[in-house]
């Protein structure tokens, strides 16, 4: 197996404060990932770093009026890495400007919709497979949450696992890219959050990134203020977020600007890729193709793959049930568990950068520094539930 672990960062206090700690302590990788996007944002769209952070200003007001601590917080991470704001806000809007086709108008000074072959080649969405199990699918008796989150093989280097002490909201774990104020992960009111992304073109109207909303629905104490985040904010691409809860709850919401679709658990066993599944958007439904046709065969073969957790007698037992069944390798590269595809560019290889296994009863969280078919789940020092702001235990 190999030994390669993730860096684990903590932080505390208040927004200034917690962003420095975190500037300071991610400023390599930082650094590192704001060289990756610089030439990617390139290849997608012919912009310069300069015209980049440029056009992400277009993001600020929104996200100081909606979360102005998170704006704080993101002004204190670019002061401890020493970089300015708008870097950072690029970072945290990286998937809004790869898949939104009018930062390359911009580039070219056009204002006109796509033609049909700039729609041909539209970036693929994020490439995430979530999964919730309790209940019936689950024979030991607990709550589980995760995905393997694919993304550019470019980043893996940046990938942290950050715990943010912030009360009284509760405390956060998560998975994300140096620089990002939340992604995918779980708090200590017992909320998982499993994102993935979806792709679709709406239009030109400015919403928030991913990462602001996806931060504020961890930042919530119960599920339906986790909902009423989702179903209340305007993104400004579509995502699909996979909520679960330690009580034994899940539910499954298709964001889009245009509208919401949603799924709930069969038999207790729920599974979410990167295709419509709860119904194809109607702005979307004359010409919808999925952008990642692997989600086609990912979705169906972790349902088969996690559905002999019914058979679990125990965490441990469960753990590597749920780590075999993430390192499905059929369609090899593009597959469950993924792997570079030496017939494309460096620059767009994909990985699975993490596979994500949480335990929401009892409160471990492992993760894989990479593909899960190679490595262990790296066991993190901290339980969900641990400190004087848990509202489980």
């Amino acid at each position: 197996m190999a030994p390669r672990t993730l860096p684990i960062i903590e932080i505390s206090g208040n927004p200034l404060d917690r962003g420095r700690q975190y500037g300071e302590a991610v400023r390599p990788r930082l650094h590192t990932a704001l060289a990756y996007y610089e030439e990617a944002f390139g290849h997608s769209s012919g912009l310069t770093w300069q015209q980049v952070t440029a056009r992400a200003a277009r993001w600020l007001d929104p996200v100081r009026d909606y979360a102005p601590d998170l704006v704080e917080e993101m002004s204190g991470i670019a002061d401890g890495a020493g970089v300015d704001l708008l870097d950072v806000l690029a970072l945290n809007a990286r998937g809004e400007v790869i898949y939104d086709r009018s930062f390359a108008r911009m580039a070219e000074g056009r204002q006109e919709l796509e033609t049909p072959a700039e729609v041909a080649v539209e970036e693929r969405s994020e490439g995430c497979t979530s999964f919730a199990a309790y209940g019936e699918a689950s024979g030991d008796g607990r709550v589980w949450a995760g995905q393997n989150w694919d993304w550019r093989a470019g980043v893996s280097d940046t990938v942290v696992m950050l715990r943010v002490v912030q009360p009284p909201k509760p405390t956060l774990i998560m998975q994300v890219e140096a620089g990002q104020i939340g992604r995918q992960g779980a708090n200590s009111a017992g909320i998982a959050l499993n994102a993935n992304g979806l792709g679709g073109r709406f239009d030109d109207a400015v919403g928030l990134p991913q990462t602001v909303v996806r931060r504020r629905v961890l930042d919530q104490h119960t599920i339906t203020d986790a909902l009423e985040v989702l179903c209340r904010t305007r993104a400004h691409i579509a995502s699909n977020a996979l909520l679960t809860c330690r009580e034994g709850y899940a539910i499954d919401l298709e964001t889009t600007p245009a509208g919401h679709g949603w799924m709930h658990p069969t038999d207790g066993l729920l599974v979410h890729g990167n295709h419509y599944q709860a119904g194809i958007p109607a702005a979307l439904a004359a010409g919808y193709r999925p952008l990642s046709s692997d989600s086609l065969v990912r979705v169906p073969r972790a349902e088969q793959g996690l559905r002999v957790l019914r058979g679990s007698t125990g965490p441990d037992e469960s753990r590597k049930l749920i780590k075999q069944a993430m390192s499905d390798h059929l369609g090899l590269p593009e597959s469950l568990c993924t792997h570079p595809d030496s017939r494309m560019p460096a620059v767009q290889h994909w990985t699975t950068l993490v596979s994500s296994c949480v335990d929401l009863t009892g409160g471990d969280y492992h993760v894989t520094a990479g593909t899960p078919c190679d490595r262990d789940y790296q066991h993190l020092p901290w339980n969900l539930y641990d400190g004087p702001y848990g509202d489980a235990g």
